[in-house]
């Protein structure tokens, strides 16, 4: 049975690999799943019903920063590039190619 996150096969990639997709996919249904809630409560009327939303909404963020950090702490170019670019003030786009040059 084959997985969609492997492009290669998966007997072949080193555990190391294999955990990152597997990272690289839950970082990816986090941010679809935060893409469906928006727009579900965008069209919502039910008051209750949105706020059951956005609470699900904000467990699918913190799913997504975890899955994040994670990646961040066990690859230093990553590190290195995001740092010059999240949480900071400014242009955005300046930002990541300022970032980029850093890692040059």
């Amino acid at each position: 049975m084959g997985f969609d996150q492997y492009h290669e096969p998966p007997e072949e990639l080193s555990q190391e690999t294999r955990t990152f997709a597997r990272m690289i996919t839950s970082l990816i249904k986090e941010a679809e799943a935060i893409g469906w809630y928006e727009q579900r409560m965008s069209l919502e009327k039910d008051r209750e019903a949105r706020a059951i939303m956005a609470n699900a909404q904000k467990e699918a963020f913190k799913h997504f920063g975890i899955n994040l950090e994670f990646l961040l702490r066990r690859n230093e170019d990553w590190r290195t590039e995001l740092r010059g670019i999240l949480f900071t003030k400014g242009d955005i786009v300046k930002q990541g190619e300022a970032a980029e040059k850093k890692v040059d």
